[in-house]
Protein backbone atom coordinates (compact mmCIF):
# COMPACT_ATOMS: atom_id res chain seq x y z
CA UNK A 1 0.00 0.00 0.00
CA UNK A 2 1.48 3.33 -1.05
CA UNK A 3 1.20 6.30 1.26
CA UNK A 4 1.52 9.89 0.12
CA UNK A 5 3.01 12.33 2.59
CA UNK A 6 3.25 16.11 2.59
CA UNK A 7 5.24 18.25 5.02
CA UNK A 8 4.60 21.79 6.25
CA UNK A 9 6.84 23.83 8.51
CA UNK A 10 4.33 26.23 10.04
CA UNK A 11 0.62 26.36 10.82
CA UNK A 12 -0.67 28.43 7.89
CA UNK A 13 1.35 26.35 5.43
CA UNK A 14 -0.03 23.15 6.97
CA UNK A 15 -3.62 24.30 6.64
CA UNK A 16 -3.07 25.39 3.04
CA UNK A 17 -1.42 22.08 2.13
CA UNK A 18 -4.20 20.13 3.82
CA UNK A 19 -6.85 21.97 1.81
CA UNK A 20 -5.01 21.00 -1.36
CA UNK A 21 -3.81 17.53 -0.37
CA UNK A 22 -6.91 16.34 1.57
CA UNK A 23 -5.11 14.04 4.04
CA UNK A 24 -6.73 11.28 6.05
CA UNK A 25 -4.37 11.89 8.99
CA UNK A 26 -2.32 14.88 10.15
CA UNK A 27 0.46 14.72 12.72
CA UNK A 28 0.91 18.22 14.08
CA UNK A 29 3.43 19.65 16.51
CA UNK A 30 2.14 22.08 19.14
CA UNK A 31 5.13 24.43 19.08
CA UNK A 32 4.89 25.69 15.51
CA UNK A 33 6.01 29.07 14.21
CA UNK A 34 3.43 31.67 13.17
CA UNK A 35 0.44 29.66 14.46
CA UNK A 36 0.65 27.02 17.19
CA UNK A 37 -0.76 23.53 16.86
CA UNK A 38 -3.78 24.37 19.02
CA UNK A 39 -4.75 27.05 16.51
CA UNK A 40 -4.17 24.62 13.65
CA UNK A 41 -6.47 22.03 15.23
CA UNK A 42 -9.18 24.65 15.82
CA UNK A 43 -8.83 25.78 12.18
CA UNK A 44 -9.25 22.20 10.96
CA UNK A 45 -12.39 21.74 13.05
CA UNK A 46 -13.86 25.04 11.83
CA UNK A 47 -13.25 24.27 8.13
CA UNK A 48 -15.94 22.18 6.46
CA UNK A 49 -13.41 20.52 4.12
CA UNK A 50 -10.98 19.62 6.92
CA UNK A 51 -13.12 18.96 9.97
CA UNK A 52 -13.19 15.19 9.38
CA UNK A 53 -9.40 14.80 9.21
CA UNK A 54 -7.91 12.67 12.01
CA UNK A 55 -5.55 15.13 13.72
CA UNK A 56 -2.87 13.91 16.11
CA UNK A 57 -0.74 16.15 18.30
CA UNK A 58 2.87 14.94 18.26
CA UNK A 59 4.56 17.14 20.79
CA UNK A 60 7.04 17.57 23.57
CA UNK A 61 4.27 19.35 25.48
CA UNK A 62 2.86 16.28 27.21
CA UNK A 63 1.81 17.23 30.71
CA UNK A 64 -1.80 16.32 31.59
CA UNK A 65 -2.88 19.93 31.06
CA UNK A 66 -1.23 19.93 27.60
CA UNK A 67 -3.12 16.77 26.64
CA UNK A 68 -6.40 18.28 27.92
CA UNK A 69 -5.74 21.51 26.01
CA UNK A 70 -5.01 19.53 22.83
CA UNK A 71 -8.27 17.63 23.20
CA UNK A 72 -10.19 20.87 23.78
CA UNK A 73 -8.61 22.39 20.66
CA UNK A 74 -9.87 19.49 18.54
CA UNK A 75 -7.03 16.99 18.35
CA UNK A 76 -8.24 13.40 18.12
CA UNK A 77 -5.15 11.99 19.85
CA UNK A 78 -2.01 13.23 21.60
CA UNK A 79 1.42 11.60 21.41
CA UNK A 80 4.46 12.69 23.39
CA UNK A 81 7.79 13.04 21.60
CA UNK A 82 9.71 10.93 21.13
CA UNK A 83 7.16 8.24 20.36
CA UNK A 84 7.60 4.67 19.24
CA UNK A 85 6.59 3.17 15.93
CA UNK A 86 4.29 0.85 17.86
CA UNK A 87 2.49 3.80 19.44
CA UNK A 88 2.13 5.50 16.02
CA UNK A 89 0.61 2.31 14.62
CA UNK A 90 -1.73 2.03 17.62
CA UNK A 91 -2.99 5.57 17.09
CA UNK A 92 -3.48 5.03 13.36
CA UNK A 93 -5.43 1.83 14.06
CA UNK A 94 -7.70 3.77 16.47
CA UNK A 95 -9.00 5.96 13.64
CA UNK A 96 -12.67 5.51 12.88
CA UNK A 97 -13.02 3.32 9.82
CA UNK A 98 -9.52 1.88 9.98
Amino acid sequence: MATDVEVAYNGPQGIAKAKEFRPDVVFCDIGLPMMDGFEVARAFRADEALKGVFVVALSGYALPEDVARAQAAGFDQHLAKPTSLEKLEEVLESRPGS
